[in-house]
């Protein structure tokens, strides 16, 4: 017997994605309604592939809803699997947790929920398929749920469906911590996992694989992003096909100017850097992030003026493609010559500024200012990714290298 089924997971519907909306409200409202496009083609490709089901592993929602709309667009879509036959197994994850998600739209027939108290087990008895898992009772889950997860049904194709940051996965909280052989030990032909937002086969024997999010939700999720299809063939996993459902993409492009000593030729290898990444991008709207490095002329220039650097940095992303949009500039070139206006190596403003930075008392009265501004802005931007002090190094060196840039013009003039 074949089949194919179709594993997602983290959907994270309804994540706030704060902050786009600070250059351009329409980039930010094409970002923010991605994740349900992505969800509703999800379902689109799973009716044209016929999949015998769908399987979530976790973080359909970001959170408590701040209304029903939410939840009815997700009942909508997953009433079109219903009408076309599909069954869906659904495990609450970190971010949908039942102490998090308080709220409730009853779903369809098709839905099938595994249990918080314990790992449960679902039969599809015309497919000899048996799927296993536990979902998150609570937001924080330190145990290790695979050892508790049932036997695996003999002669069956046994699928175990766990939220889980298995091997300690790098940035990622330690959610129902556990090891590869911990899965392996349990006899499963397959392993849905979820909470890991990178697409990554931890293992092909058994299979262990993480389809990644759904959706892109910042810069520090870059690249295509999806779910998986899984072939079977006679009771063993024939392979798997990753499907890119993402309706938006974030990108870094890091542009070495080292020795470049005019703007024009730097915009050209600007350009240059920016044409793979919308290549890549296939015509999809792309939020890019670009970083400035190496030993270049140009450096008291760029550091001196960066918003009049970041505008043409963004008209020359345009002249690829006209769905491109510079998230960030960052300049992080040096200067190959930082000691020749005599002025001001007499002042040493850079070494001056450098110490400053250093002082403790200082560091402190930035990062309170940091996160009083912060705290000031609209629609919580701040809460978008890390706090604003945790890049606070960061900031003041900017902060540094813009000062001396400027007093460096000046003094020449």
């Amino acid at each position: 017997m074949r089949f194919t089924f179709l594993h997602a997971a983290d959907l994270h519907l309804g994540s706030p994605l704060t902050g786009l909306g600070l250059k351009d409200a329409e980039v930010a409202r094409r970002f923010a309604s991605a994740s349900r496009e992505a969800f509703s083609d999800l379902v689109t490709r799973a009716i044209e592939a016929e999949v015998a089901f769908v399987v979530i592993a976790g973080d359909v929602y970001d959170g408590e809803w701040r209304d029903t709309s939410i939840g009815l667009f997700f009942n909508r879509e997953v009433a079109r699997l219903d009408r076309a036959g599909i069954p869906l197994y659904l495990l609450k994850g970190n971010h949908d947790a039942e102490s998090v998600v308080t709220k409730t739209i009853s779903l369809p027939d098709c839905v099938s929920e595994f249990p918080t108290g314990r790992a449960g087990t679902f039969r599809i008895e015309s497919l000899k398929v048996a799927l296993h898992g536990r979902g998150f009772p609570d937001r924080a889950v330190p145990e290790n749920y695979a050892l508790g997860y049932p036997d695996p049904v003999p002669g069956w194709v046994n699928i175990g469906v766990l939220h889980t940051s298995c091997d300690g996965r790098p940035g990622h909280a330690a959610y129902a911590p556990c090891t590869v052989q911990d899965l392996a030990s349990r006899g499963y032909q397959y392993w849905a996992l979820g909470h890991v937002h990178e697409y990554e086969e931890l293992s092909r024997d058994p299979w262990i694989v993480y389809p990644g999010n759904l959706q892109g939700r910042s810069v520090r999720e870059c690249g295509p992003k999806g779910a998986v299809l899984v072939d079977v063939a006679d009771g063993h996993i024939a392979g798997t096909r990753r499907l890119a459902l993402d309706r938006a993409r974030w990108a870094i492009a890091a542009i070495d100017l080292t020795g470049v000593e005019a703007e024009a030729g730097a915009l050209r290898r600007i350009e240059e850097a920016i044409a793979p990444e919308a290549a890549a991008a296939e015509g999809r709207l792309l939020a890019l992030r670009v970083r400035l490095t190496g030993s270049t002329p140009l450096h008291r220039r760029l550091t001196a003026d960066p918003d009049r650097i970041a505008d043409e940095v963004q008209a020359a992303a345009n002249r690829i493609h006209e769905d491109i949009w510079l998230e960030r500039l960052r300049i992080e070139t040096v200067d190959p010559h930082p000691a020749a206006d005599d002025a001001l190596a007499a002042l040493d403003l850079s070494a001056l500024l450098g110490s400053l930075e250093q002082d403790p008392q200082f560091q402190a009265r930035a990062a309170e200012l940091v996160a009083t501004v912060a705290s000031k802005l609209p629609g919580g931007i701040a809460s978008d990714g890390p706090p604003f002090t945790s890049d606070l190094g960061a900031l003041l060196e900017e902060a540094r290298a813009m000062l001396v840039a400027r007093a460096s013009a000046g003094a020449v003039r």
